[in-house]
């Protein structure tokens, strides 16, 4: 990152490396809120994402068809829609204000698990039906089938796309921003109000979010890997 600045300051000369240098901190502990706001509200996002994922291939048309709306209004519906009516419109029902970290990470679990619902139906989906039929004639109920034999398999199979999902939240954590959290999009506005610094400021958060997003694929290929992943 640093050479990149240097490099950016030769090439044009009003860069400041200096404001840089005074921010950084600041806006790597914005980086470090984006990180954890990501990986709870993705690990809330696989667990709702489970429940929905099964209930979506449930024999139930009850049970589906729930599911079916939630996943279908969440994926219809934009991130930033969302925030605004669990962070604005959900106290006019409830008759108190929600606080921002609680209406963003509701926000992105509930966006999350929306989109690893439909992950994990197709990972359910793609183990073959005789590991189903087979775990009943041994005597184990649905349930335990489930979570004994189907669902572990599955999880191998959707780590790929799990990671793409978890990179994908973390780039679409920036919006709530506008709920004025303090992740690192904020953080730069922040700074930019203080510093009069666009340029810069902008192009070391899109960097940080270069770095994060590359090292987040990085540890998914090396669990594929680890866990020989079938492709």
């Amino acid at each position: 990152m640093a050479r990149l600045l240097a490099l950016l300051s030769g090439i044009l000369p009003g860069v400041r490396l200096d404001v840089v240098e005074r921010s950084l901190p600041f806006l790597l502990a914005g980086a470090w809120m984006t990180l954890r706001l990501t990986s709870v509200a993705i690990c809330l996002g696989v667990v709702i994402g489970t429940f929905v994922g099964m209930a979506r291939i449930s024999k139930s048309r009850v049970i589906s068809a729930m599911a079916a709306v939630y996943v279908d209004f969440i994926r219809g519906t934009p991130l930033l829609v969302q925030i605004f009516l669990i962070h604005m419109g959900l106290p006019q029902l409830v008759g108190s204000p929600i606080p921002p970290d609680i209406s963003a990470l509701s926000a992105l679990s509930i966006n999350s698990g929306a989109y690893v619902a439909e992950i994990v139906r197709a990972g359910i989906q793609s183990i073959h039906r005789g590991q189903m039929e087979a775990a009943r004639s041994l005597g184990l109920s649905y349930i335990q089938a489930m979570r004994y034999v189907i669902l572990p398999q599955a999880f191998r199979r959707i780590i790929p796309p799990l990671g793409n999902e978890f990179i994908a939240l973390l780039k679409d954590s920036s919006l709530v921003s506008v709920i004025a959290m303090e992740e690192l999009v904020r953080k730069g506005q922040i700074v930019i109000g203080r510093t009069f610094r666009p340029f810069e400021i902008w192009i070391v958060v899109a960097l940080i979010y270069l770095v994060l997003t590359l090292s987040i694929s990085r540890l998914v290929a090396f669990t594929e890997k680890k866990l020989h992943v079938p492709g």
